[in-house]
């Protein structure tokens, strides 16, 4: 079995610091947040700003870009940037490096224990015989990625992007497309993590075949249950243990 410093060890081999530019965006995104540059506001000149976060001017304008592409601030032709009043699109930006760092990490397993349960358990309410037939598909492209010695991510990302389409809530599915990559990155761990010796992904595939078979067989709580625990566990595998508060429906699930 992998040890827990070995997972760390791995785990920091994946992170990385993030790049000068979403530092100083970071920053100012928290002090927009804060109200210290309130709506309307002007953020201060690239040179203040650059003397400020102790970089070049090319590393704030690229920063101030990243505000702009998010909806934050937006730009006035010879008058400079200016917080937005209201911003006009607000992108949900996941970490932008090779891998998350540990503190997002954890709160992106926090996330799909949120959502990959609920989608679990409105699955298991709708599927329909086809749905079936098609999360089965991707269940045994795992077991065949394991019996290989393959990495299976792709085909666990495309299991549970069918569990959602069994939903037949379009937005549901959607959803899970669009966070799909950024999900993607916790659940490669499983098939890619050095010194993992095939543990990791056969733990992970008895996971999967539970919330399969509660899909298939019409069981809501149960569906709802498994897909926790596989998140919860899966978390753990990586050294990362859920919140007592988030887990706690773990037992209320079993009354």
């Amino acid at each position: 079995m992998v040890t827990n410093e070995l997972m760390h060890n791995d785990l920091k081999e994946i992170a990385r610091r993030p790049r000068l530019s979403e530092e100083v965006s970071m920053a100012l995104e928290g002090k927009i947040a804060r109200g210290e540059i309130k709506p309307g506001e002007r953020l201060p000149v690239e040179k203040v700003l650059a003397e400020t976060f102790g970089v070049s001017r090319a590393v704030v304008r690229e920063a101030v870009a990243r505000l702009k592409a998010d909806g934050r601030v937006e730009t006035r032709q010879g008058a400079g940037a200016f917080v937005a009043l209201a911003p006009k699109s607000l992108n949900l930006r996941f970490w932008q490096g090779d891998g998350p760092a540990l503190a997002e990490l954890r709160e992106i397993f926090e996330l799909r224990a949120m959502v990959e349960s609920s989608i679990a358990e409105l699955a298991a309410r709708r599927r329909l015989p086809a749905d079936v037939t098609a999360i089965r598909c991707f269940l045994q492209a795992m077991d065949d990625a394991l019996a290989t010695g393959s990495d299976g991510s792709e085909a666990d990302d495309d299991f549970h992007l069918a569990i959602a389409a069994a939903t037949h809530n379009s937005y549901a599915h959607r959803l899970l497309e669009f966070l799909g990559r950024h999900f993607s990155e916790s659940r490669r761990l499983a098939w890619t993590m050095p010194g993992r010796n095939g543990v990791l992904p056969e733990e992970a595939q008895t996971e999967h075949r539970r919330i399969f078979e509660s899909v298939a067989a019409g069981d809501p709580r149960g569906a709802r249950r498994n897909a926790h625990e596989h998140v919860r566990c899966a978390a753990l595998r990586v050294g990362i243990e859920l919140a007592d508060d988030l887990i706690s429906e773990r037992s209320s699930d079993r009354r």
